[in-house]
Parts: C-alpha cells; sequence; structure tokens
C-alpha cells in the first residue's frame, strides 16, 4: 500500500469575501503524478501553496508525513541574487564531482541546452542579480531537480522553456521516483507526466483518474449526466473531446472510460474544422497571394538568421512555426509584418517579399500592448469594432465575444489597469480579432492563459477563415489549431516536417548528438581508477588538488565581489582575476576528464 505523504482535511481558504477553497479534503500518495487545472483565479496556485504549508489555511488542516523532503518551485524564486549560477545550483561541488554525475549533467544539459550553460556570459559562474525573471526560473528548476525530493510541487514550470526543454523536463519527471503535483496550462505535459488529475472550480476540487486526455473523456461524460447548465462549456469539452478520439486517440493514456459512451458523445459532434470550406472562403477574403518569400535573408543586428529562403504563405494555410531560441522565428514574423505595414515598400537585407493586395493582417506580439487603463475592457474591445463578423453568416457583438473570452458581463466594466497579466493577454487577442484580419500572426499566444481560455480561443480559430502563423511552445496548440509544422534549425534555413512536433525533436536530437563528444559519464567512477596506470594516477590526483584550490580562491572572489558590489573599478579587477581562474580550471578539467576517459 502507498504511504501517503500530504493530507488535505477539510481545508477552506477565504480572499475577501469570495471563498477559493470550501472543505477540501485530498491526499498526496506516494508515486502519484497529480496535474492540477482550473481557471485563473480560482485557486490552483493557493491550493498547492497550502499543501506545501507556504500558505496557512482559514479552516481544517494539512498534514505531513515525518520526515519529507519537499521540493517546491513557485512563480518567484528564493535565489540569492548575489551569487552564482554554481553556488546556487552545484553548491559545493568540486567541477570533477558533479561532471561526473550522471543526472546532474542531464539536468544542466536539459535545461541549459549544454554543460557550460552557453546562453549564459560567464556559464556557470555568472552571477544571478541582472538575469531575467525566466532564466532565473530555469536556475530555481535545476536547483530544485538536482536534489532528491520525496514529493516535487510546480507552479507553472513549462513557463519560459522551449518545445525540447518541456519534452526533456517530461521525460526527466516520469523517470524520478518523487511524487508530483503540478500546476500548468501546457495539456501535451499533463498528458505525458500525469496520472490524476485535480480540476479546481467555485471552491470545490474534482478529481480524476488519468492524464489530461483521459480528465476530458470523464468531465464530458460527468457534465452529460450532471445536464450541466453551462451549455457553453460542454459543449466546448464535447467539441475538443472528439478531436481527441478521431484526431490524436493515443492521447489517452489507458482506456479508463468506455470508447463506446465517449463515441456516443461526440455522435453528433463535427470535425473542429471543416478544412475545404475554410480554404475556400479565405480564398474568396484573400486571393491567390497572401506572402511570397524570394530568396529571402533576415537578419537581427549583425546576425543572419535566415539565408536564401524562397517559401510562401498561401490562404487558409495554417501553419506552426518552430525552432531552437534565437533562430529566427519572430524576426521572420516581423520582417513579413512589416512588408504588410507598408505595403511591400519595406524589405528584408535580401530577397523580396510580396505582400498580396488585399491581405489585412493582425499580428500579436509577445508584448502586452499598453492601452489606457483607465478605459473598461468593454470599451477597449468597441473602440476597434462594435460587432464582428465569423465568417459563414456568423456575427458577434463586442460583448459576446468578451463573454466567449470569460469577461463576464461584470468583468467588461473592469478598468483596464485592474486586470492581471492573463486577462490583458486575452483582451489583446480580443482586439486584434475584432479587427476582422484576414491573416493572423500569433507570437506565444498561450502565455498567461488557463486551459479554458485556451479551448475558446481554439474554438475561436477553428470557424476562423484566414491565414495563421502560430509560434508557441505550446505543443498541444499547435498541434490543435495548425495543420502543418515549419521548423527552424538554427542552420539559417526552414523547413516543413511531415510528422511535425515529433520529427522537429528528432532532428534536434541528432544535431545534439552530431555536436557532442563522447560521454566521459563512466569514467569518473572510483572503481576505473583502479585501472589508471600509475603515471596517470599521479596526475589525477594532482589535478584534483589543484582544482580544490581554484575552488577555494573562487569562492573567496565571489565573497569579494559581494563586498564590493557599488566599487566598480574593484570589481572589474576582482572579475578579470575570476576570469583568469575560471580559464585555468576549464584546461585541467579537459585534461582530467581525457585521463579519466583513458581509463
Amino acid at each position: 500500500m502507498a504511504v501517503n505523504l500530504v493530507n488535505l482535511e477539510a481545508v477552506g481558504k477565504v480572499y475577501g469575501t469570495r471563498a477559493l477553497l470550501d472543505g477540501v479534503s485530498l491526499g498526496v500518495n506516494e508515486g502519484d503524478r497529480i496535474g492540477v487545472v482550473g481557471r485563473n483565479g480560482d485557486g490552483k496556485t493557493t491550493l498547492i501553496r497550502i499543501l506545501a504549508k507556504l500558505e496557512d489555511t482559514d479552516d481544517g488542516r494539512v498534514t505531513h508525513s515525518g520526515g519529507l523532503r519537499l521540493g517546491v518551485l513557485t512563480q518567484h524564486d528564493s535565489l540569492d541574487p548575489a551569487a552564482t549560477i554554481r553556488h546556487e545550483v552545484i553548491g559545493d561541488l568540486a567541477d570533477h564531482e558533479w561532471a561526473g554525475n550522471a543526472k546532474i549533467r542531464d539536468i544542466l544539459t536539459g535545461l541549459f541546452g549544454d554543460l557550460h550553460l552557453p546562453g549564459f556570459t560567464h556559464g556557470l559562474d555568472t552571477v544571478i542579480g541582472p538575469l531575467s525573471g525566466g532564466e532565473r526560473r530555469r536556475i530555481a528548476l535545476a536547483k530544485l531537480l538536482i536534489a532528491e525530493q520525496d514529493l516535487i510541487v510546480l507552479d507553472e514550470p513549462t513557463n519560459h522553456l522551449d518545445v525540447e526543454g518541456i519534452s526533456w523536463l517530461a521525460g526527466h519527471l516520469r523517470a524520478r521516483r518523487s511524487a508530483l503535483v503540478v500546476v500548468t496550462h501546457d495539456r501535451w505535459f499533463l498528458d505525458q507526466v500525469c496520472t490524476r488529475m485535480w480540476d479546481v472550480q467555485r471552491g470545490d476540487v474534482h478529481e480524476y483518474e488519468g492524464g489530461y486526455s483521459d480528465y476530458v473523456f470523464a468531465r464530458a461524460e460527468r457534465e452529460r449526466i450532471a445536464a450541466t447548465e453551462e451549455v457553453k462549456r460542454q459543449n466546448l469539452m464535447r467539441k475538443e473531446l472528439a478531436w481527441l478520439r478521431r484526431g490524436a486517440p493515443a492521447r489517452t493514456s489507458k482506456p479508463r472510460f468506455r470508447i463506446e459512451a465517449a463515441n456516443e458523445l461526440i455522435a453528433d459532434v463535427p470535425p473542429p474544422r471543416d478544412n475545404a470550406e475554410l480554404m475556400k472562403f479565405a480564398s474568396s477574403r484573400l486571393g491567390k497571394t497572401v506572402f511570397e518569400l524570394e530568396d529571402v535573408s533576415v537578419q537581427a543586428g549583425p546576425k543572419v538568421l535566415l539565408k536564401h529562403l524562397t517559401w510562401q504563405l498561401g490562404p487558409g494555410d495554417r501553419i506552426g512555426l518552430v525552432g531552437v531560441n534565437g533562430a529566427g522565428k519572430t524576426s521572420l514574423l516581423r520582417a513579413l509584418a512589416e512588408a504588410a505595414r507598408t505595403q511591400g515598400e519595406t524589405q528584408p537585407v535580401a530577397g523580396r517579399v510580396t505582400v498580396g493586395k488585399t491581405v489585412k493582417l493582425a499580428y500579436l506580439s509577445q508584448e502586452v500592448g499598453e492601452l489606457d487603463p483607465a478605459l473598461r475592457v468593454l470599451e477597449a474591445v468597441q473602440q476597434v469594432r462594435e460587432r464582428v463578423d465569423l465568417g459563414k453568416g456568423r456575427e458577434m457583438t463586442a460583448g459576446q465575444l468578451c463573454e466567449k473570452f470569460g469577461f463576464t458581463k461584470e468583468k467588461q466594466w473592469t478598468p483596464v489597469g485592474d486586470l492581471s497579466g492573463g486577462e490583458r493577454r486575452r483582451l489583446q487577442i480580443l482586439r486584434l480579432l475584432m479587427d476582422e484580419p484576414n491573416v493572423l500572426f500569433l507570437d506565444e499566444p498561450t502565455n498567461d492563459l488557463d486551459i479554458e481560455t485556451l479551448t475558446q480561443l481554439e474554438d475561436l480559430l477553428d470557424g476562423w477563415p484566414g491565414s495563421l502563423i502560430v509560434i508557441s511552445h505550446d505543443r498541444y496548440f499547435i498541434e490543435r489549431t495548425t495543420d502543418r509544422v515549419h521548423a527552424l534549425l538554427g542552420d539559417a534555413t526552414l523547413r516543413m516536417l511531415p510528422r511535425g512536433l515529433d520529427e522537429y525533436l528528432e532532428r534536434r536530437q541528432k544535431v545534439i548528438e552530431a555536436a557532442t563528444p563522447a560521454p566521459a559519464q563512466q569514467t569518473a567512477a572510483p572503481k576505473k581508477a583502479a585501472a589508471v596506470n600509475r603515471a596517470a594516477q599521479k596526475e589525477l590526483q594532482k589535478i584534483e588538488r589543484q582544482l580544490d584550490k581554484i575552488g577555494d580562491k573562487e569562492t573567496k572572489l565571489h565573497a569579494q565581489i559581494a563586498e564590493n558590489a557599488t566599487d566598480f573599478e574593484k570589481v572589474a579587477g576582482l572579475d578579470a582575476q575570476l576570469r583568469e581562474l575560471t580559464s585555468e580550471k576549464d584546461e585541467l578539467e579537459m585534461r582530467w576528464l581525457e585521463l579519466a576517459e583513458d581509463a
């Protein structure tokens, strides 16, 4: 029988006049992998903070098993800004010790791309203070995963990770023995990792067996049986169920729910998109030409991101654009958007972009556009248009579209300045759609959106007739809303991938393997040292002593830098000494690894 790690008994939590949790009783056992879903503001984060004893309850109690080793990743890290990445993640381990640890190597490579942390100026010796929130989150996650835990609690761990990083994290968590509770809107991740789901709704928590797909099946069946009055939500759930059953049946981890019942639920639900009809309508709105690129090169500063690109986006095309960070995804969209804005007058550094005469582009960037904070939500939407034509005779008022995106009649009169980050993102998408574009560029549209809002957006895009390019790390969203995947693999070319994101991850893995020297992990084992010849043994021992001394010197230098943080001249001198030590250490480590590998 599985050992109980955490128990919640009749837990209640009230904020103001609103009960986020009302008499909730739950348990987490050894081996559990629990995904937490629900609308933004319904209490997901509050639930896991109470579970981890980071927040007190108003009623009930929370019990942890004796000696519970608990690791928590919250929305805000507790890293020391004066410390280096090495100090926070690796601790006091000498380089030859952690470099010989397969688990540590795997975590650093999985989260940062390489043992030397290529995205950071000084690698492991980069000071944390000036780093971005996303970089700090990855560091905090690496620190947590390197430690041994009985239970890991993660709040939005996939934020700031790319497709490869998310795929690696899913595999890593599946292989761990730790129990897991995770809040995330990444539905692919939930399907890969979780075996149970907690759905937080209006003060209550509903439990379901299986991953996200199983949860969709069970919730649709439950709502049918309960004959819920929330017709819109039920219909959306049935539509998503239809997509999961017809389009990707392998997503369900186990046939926990009767396939007959699932098929009965979707018997009268049409496919999510009538591609032929949408293509026909898009062609009538756009003509034959949307964007045509001929021998185009795209640059960001001095860096050439794309070379000799000949490609076209046709009417009704739905493209998912993926690629390594810095490969040029956003830069490509910006180049196309600029050509559209100036009606072809602004061109890339080389080649030509031809823009269709009827193109009306809406571009959702990663930055949330500034609006007058005194404007009400409804006013901000009506500012664009009072009504919107959704095609095929469908029309919506600004208020109806607001409701579809989770802005209730009361919420529509909230000042923009009082909205959360996710709500502002929703409003930004709303305003774009109200302008009736026929081409949509969406750059990371899922940021800050909860699963219910994502489902609403997907439903709206299902019937939207136009050309679409989506950049996203949300694999589920890309597969749900687009028909083809193109990839930037970092070699200045754009490739169409017939097998989608699976093919992208396979190609990336081959690139990494080709660039990575043969691993030396097995050579660091103490037992192997006995087989090393006497001269090599002496040299290994000598190097280890030198590395220990360098480690002591580095610690002192970091302390001095922290003490003299305001004396820029002194810090510059200390930093120069630190770089010299780092260079010396790198040479010694390379020699140590060569000797160990020979052994």
